[in-house]
C-alpha cells in the first residue's frame, strides 16, 4: 500500500542582479536571512534561510528565469516582523502592515532589483 504524495516547501530561485553580493547583504541585514551555501567564482547562486523560507539567489543570466519576481511568504506573529524591518530601515517596506478586506493581514518589500515580497498572516 502506497501513500499519496505530498508537497513540500517551495525553494524559488530568485533572479538576484549580475552581482549577487548586494542581493544577499540586503536579504541578510535587511531582512534576517543567513546565507546556508554559494556556489560559483564568480558568484552566481546563494541560497538564504529565515526560519522555513528559503529563497535560491541568482544572477540574472543564471538561466531563463521570469522577472520580476513575486514572492508571498506565510508569516506567525506579523506585526514583530513589520516592527523589526521598520527597526532595521524604514525605507525598505514598499506597502505597511494593513488587514486587507480579502482576509491576510500583509505588508510589501521590494529586494535591491525590484522582486516583490509580500509577507502575510490569515486570520
Amino acid at each position: 500500500m502506497s501513500s499519496s504524495p505530498t508537497l513540500g516547501p517551495i525553494h524559488p530561485l530568485v533572479p538576484a542582479g549580475e552581482d549577487l553580493e548586494p542581493a544577499i547583504a540586503f536579504y541578510e541585514q535587511k531582512l534576517g536571512f543567513n546565507v546556508i551555501h554559494r556556489e560559483g567564482d564568480p558568484l552566481r547562486l546563494a541560497i538564504v534561510q529565515r526560519d522555513t523560507a528559503v529563497l535560491y539567489l541568482c544572477k540574472n543570466s543564471y538561466q531563463n528565469l521570469g522577472s520580476p519576481t513575486s514572492l508571498r511568504i506565510q508569516v506567525n506573529n506579523i506585526e514583530q516582523l513589520y516592527a523589526e524591518y521598520q527597526a532595521r530601515d524604514k525605507s525598505i517596506v514598499q506597502e505597511h502592515l494593513e488587514q486587507k478586506r480579502w482576509g491576510p493581514k500583509e505588508f510589501v518589500v521590494y529586494d535591491p532589483v525590484g522582486g516583490c515580497l509580500t509577507f502575510f498572516a490569515m486570520p
